[in-house]
């Protein structure tokens, strides 16, 4: 795979696969602000092949190796099919999934810990979604965050609580 080159693993320096959503891409706010914060990687995706998506991010998984895994929107579709698939089964955390309006009936799998964040005022995808889609999951592994945002997630991303929720969901699988 070309672009991604490993760093060494560290404490201070978690690695963060990031899933773009169908209007984001690797220099869009959330790759910048996992970039400076973490060990990130964002690949570039055509959002309008869904099958080319989740091959390329399972490929990536591979070779990256991340800590976690964080996708947005159309991201978050994306991140649960891996789920589904069995490419990945560590720690995920979904910004305004849209899982559910790609596939109403989709469930998430057992023992794998999931995190969503979503905000009342999202008019493109409604909470309601990720209402839907947390109580499919384990209550023991699954938490949903509803905050007071947009589908963007902009004041989330701004008032650091985005990293915040990103370094809580780290510290629960840490040694």
């Amino acid at each position: 795979m070309s672009g991604v080159v490993p760093a060494r693993r560290t404490a201070d320096r978690p690695r963060v696969q990031f899933v773009h959503g169908l209007e984001g891409s690797p220099q869009g706010a959330k790759a910048r602000l996992f970039a400076a914060h973490f060990e990130a990687c964002t690949p570039p995706m055509d959002t309008a092949d869904f099958d080319a998506c989740v091959s390329l991010q399972a490929e990536v998984l591979r070779d990256f190796m991340p800590d976690v895994l964080v996708a947005s929107s159309f991201g978050g579709a994306v991140a649960v099919e891996l789920l589904r698939r069995g490419a990945w089964r560590g720690p995920t955390l979904l910004l305004a999934q849209a899982a559910v309006r790609r596939d109403p009936g989709v469930r998430l799998p057992s023992e794998v810990l999931v995190w969503l964040v979503h905000g009342r005022d999202d008019a493109l995808i409604d909470v309601e979604d990720s209402r839907v889609l947390a109580s499919t999951g384990d209550p023991e592994w699954v938490c949903l965050f509803e905050v007071d945002d947009d589908h963007a997630l902009h004041a989330t991303v701004k008032n650091g609580r985005l990293l915040g929720i990103v370094r809580e969901l780290l510290a629960c699988v840490s040694p």
